[in-house]
């Protein structure tokens, strides 16, 4: 359904979750009142918790547009003439250590507002900023010792924590060349887009 473009990933899940609904409930018969009582009740903390960081970050952005901080911060970074690629050093450093211990709708909607006029008036592109962005959370998930994933992986398998960064590390590497490159070479991220019409 994503791949094909029939449905976004939000509607994937909630058809993967009736899909396992009625498998439990009708084919395996594994699924009573007291156990969808207690699913409903996890899902209900999941989407409270959720729905908290959001209400959060919108409070935080009103306070933050209302005092006119990013654009004071842009301000300051071009009056002081850093060099772009630096600032995109310098954001990527504080994403990978934010992402250890933040999950990506926090930093997304908390933090990387901040930086955006700062994008612009160092005419750094958005959509590639917005790349280096999404590939910085997901290393951050998995940094070790902090990174949040690890834990999940060790609380819903039993792994041990040592084993589990053990087979981490070479995938962290791939991710960090990765990142670098990325981060060097804007035009990797923006052929396509470009080539689909995308002019900025």
């Amino acid at each position: 359904g994503i791949y094909g473009g029939a449905t976004t990933p939000t509607e994937a899940a909630a058809v993967a979750a009736a899909y396992a609904l009625i498998l439990t409930a009708f084919f395996y018969r594994s699924l009573n009142w007291k156990g969808l009582y207690q699913i409903l009740l996890e899902s209900a903390r999941s989407s409270a918790a959720v729905g908290l960081v959001i209400g959060g970050a919108l409070i935080l952005n009103y306070i933050v547009a209302s005092e006119n901080i990013p654009n004071q911060l842009a301000g300051v970074l071009k009056e002081v003439d850093i060099d772009p690629l630096m600032f995109l050093l310098g954001i990527n450093l504080l994403l990978l250590l934010l992402g250890c211990v933040l999950d990506a709708t926090t930093l997304i909607l908390v933090v990387i507002p901040l930086f955006i006029p700062s994008c612009r008036a160092l005419g750094i592109d958005l959509v590639h900023f917005g790349v280096v962005v999404v590939v910085n959370s997901m290393i951050g998930l998995i940094t070790p010792p902090y990174g949040i994933l690890l834990f999940v992986i060790n609380a819903t398998t039993g792994i041990p924590l040592r084993s589990i960064i053990k087979e981490v590390i070479p995938f962290l590497m791939a991710l960090l060349v990765a990142l670098v490159t990325i981060v060097l070479s804007p035009d990797l991220v923006l052929w396509l887009p470009r080539l689909l019409g995308y002019n900025a």
